[in-house]
């Protein structure tokens, strides 16, 4: 067994790791302050971001659900791993050796390691790549070059083929040291009374990729006549496997995705390849799987979807499949801010099969052709019904008039709503009539059911498990509000205020009884004030009830002070300081006011302090 990672290269992997970098990887960061970044959560669904990254200190926190802390919570809650493969994930990407105590020797090969999973999807990748170059992968070759990929465009793609063979795979990555349970565990082989064997015989191969570019699973296409199995067949859920968060491309895409806020989904392996050869690099597709929520919170955290001028554009085949899935799709249209649309082909092409008849070009068109969904999804309702008939129309206007409801832009719901009645052969008065009912309807379900599922909700008061900071800040209380501020610049920017200004700082009285815990804190840790590693220590010393103030501290946006955030820094503990002072002017000046004009030495001693007040605050002030 492994032993435990030494605590010194717990923290150094942690401070050679740049936060952003990680967290970038599976949620869009845009500037959020001075030193601060700001996206969708990823831990709930928010309409508008409030989750906040501060690089600097190492920190992540939502102020809508609450989660944070740093970088291997982050990896710990949303890839779910341990605390150890955290650590050894960070360390293998920034290529620090991890030393062991306790006489272990190594990092953990039991079978449900997500690092030796993973390790075997790379393997097995490899192998299928080499083999596409091999004779008895002829209709692999064949297949691709028949839908105009050559072997660079396989290449970029890490396409491959898997031999036509019982356990030829199997043997290959035993002998590279994995056992049949981890390749059970990885999706790379079944097992039968005789024992394993490849899951994947005769196909052409395609490498399903998380979003940070780690091979998870794969998708197989059938070639051979011989081969009775369904002709797309997917890896199945694994420990690292979930098809309904997975996107194929994604790794290759979510950087257009962000920089151009826009994401194009098509139906297929091949639908992808042809897209980003187009120019369309935005493009991705589902994983044997459906288009669903799950789908959506994962775009809407690449696009950084908080506003209306986002695209999402979607492609689907005219047959009733398709147009299923574009119902489907509609159902779940509000989850996104973007603007939806829908992209067909001339003749009902798929992006593939129209890249081989009209080029790259063509693609392009199509994309840039795009129609509303709205508009999409009203013409498939009532194209549905017979318009030379009274009953056909009445029908067409009544099944699209929800349709019509659910758009939010009122100007938009008005031009719809006469679009309907144009498509519909209805009265425009009659339509209008017909869309109020259906926005009634809706409103009466929506307050009965309460909040859609997997919409926004209300953030719901922590658990005793996890429980609340006993007082937030009154943000109407100005000397709340410079508590607080102080003390995110003596989390945040230690090195900027010294040590000697936080130690007069944390001298200070606070008003509020939260602010006070973690200023003792703070105090209680000044002389390690310059050494790395310093929320953390903070975090060790308060009462668990109060961790998740500190992180928000630590990570909550700074108001904008320009290039010189050292001088911002200084002024505001020395504004907090300032006040101090003057309460302990007005304190001796009434005491002084009520002593006894006899007894001098008193008074000169009063008079003393007052002066050094004085002093002090000159000082401060820069006179």
């Amino acid at each position: 067994m492994a032993g435990r990672i030494r605590q010194s290269d717990i923290e150094e992997v942690k401070a050679r790791t740049n936060i952003a970098d990680i967290i970038g990887d599976y949620v869009s960061l845009k500037p959020g302050g001075v030193g601060s970044l700001k996206g969708l959560c990823p831990f709930h669904d928010e309409k508008s971001p409030s989750f906040n990254v501060r690089p600097g200190v190492g920190r992540y926190h939502c102020f809508g659900c609450g989660e944070g802390g740093d970088v291997y919570a982050f990896l710990v809650k949303l890839d779910h791993v341990s605390f150890t493969e955290a650590v050894e994930r960070l360390a293998g990407r920034i290529g620090y050796q991890l030393h062991y105590e306790e006489g272990g020797g190594g990092p953990s090969e039991s079978s449900g390691n997500r690092a030796r999973l993973l390790a075997a999807n790379n393997a097995a990748e490899e192998f299928f790549r080499e083999r596409l170059a091999a004779p008895d992968a002829d209709p692999g070759r064949r297949f691709l070059g028949e839908r105009g990929f050559d072997a660079a465009a396989a290449a970029h793609f890490g396409v491959g083929f898997a031999p036509k063979s019982w356990d030829e795979l199997t043997k290959h990555l035993r002998t590279k040291g994995f056992t049949p349970d981890e390749l059970l565990a990885a999706g790379l082989v079944s097992q039968r009374d005789r024992g394993v064997y490849d899951r994947f015989r005769g196909r052409l191969v395609w490498p399903i990729r998380d979003v940070t570019g780690q091979t998870i699973g794969f998708g197989a296409r059938r070639l051979l006549d011989d081969d009775n199995g369904p002709k797309y067949l997917n890896t199945p859920e694994t420990a690292v496997y979930k098809k309904t968060q997975v996107l194929y491309g994604l790794d290759l895409a979510k950087r257009d995705i962000s920089r151009n806020d826009q994401v194009v989904v098509v139906e297929g392996y091949t639908d992808v390849m042809a897209c980003h050869l187009a120019g369309i690099t935005t493009a991705v597709a589902t994983c044997g799987t459906a288009f669903g929520v799950d789908h959506i919170k994962v775009i809407r955290r690449i696009m950084g979807d908080d506003s209306s001028t986002g695209s999402v554009i979607f492609t689907f085949d005219p047959d009733a499949a398709g147009q299923k899935a574009a119902a489907r799709a509609f159902g779940e249209e509000q989850r996104f801010s973007a603007q939806t649309y829908v992209a067909v082909g001339p003749d009902g092409l798929d992006p593939c099969d129209l890249r081989l008849a009209g080029g790259d070009d063509a693609v392009r068109r199509m994309i840039d052709n795009r129609k509303p969904m709205f508009e999409f999804m009203i013409r498939q309702v009532v194209d549905r019904f017979d318009l030379d008939t009274v009953e056909g129309r009445t029908s067409a206007l009544r099944a699209g008039a929800p349709i019509v409801a659910t758009i939010r832009d009122p100007a938009s719901q008005n031009g719809y709503t006469r679009e309907l009645a144009r498509l519909s052969g209805a009265d425009l008065q009659d339509a209008l009539r017909a869309v109020r009912s259906a926005q009634r309807s809706t409103r009466g379900e929506q307050r009965s059911e309460g909040s859609r599922d997997g919409a926004p909700q209300q953030y719901q008061q922590p658990t005793p498990d996890a429980p609340a900071p006993i007082r937030e800040a009154d943000p109407t209380d100005p000397t709340q509000r410079t508590e607080r501020e102080s003390l995110m610049v003596l989390l945040q920017l230690p090195e900027e205020v010294g040590a000697e200004r936080a130690a007069r700082a944390v001298q200070v009285p606070f008003v509020n009884p939260t602010h006070a815990v973690v200023r003792d804190a703070i105090a209680s840790q000044l002389p390690s004030i310059a050494d790395p590693g310093w929320v953390d220590r903070i975090l060790a010393e308060v009462p668990q009830a109060y961790a998740p103030t500190v992180n928000a501290l630590a990570v909550a946006a700074l108001p904008q002070a320009g290039s010189d955030v050292g001088r911002y820094a200084r002024s505001i503990l020395d504004g907090l300081i300032d006040r101090d002072l003057l309460r302990e002017k007005a304190e001796l000046t009434s005491r002084l006011a009520r002593t006894d004009p006899q007894n001098a030495e008193l008074r000169r001693s009063l008079q003393v302090a007052l002066s050094s007040i004085d002093r002090e605050r000159m000082r401060l002030r820069g006179e």
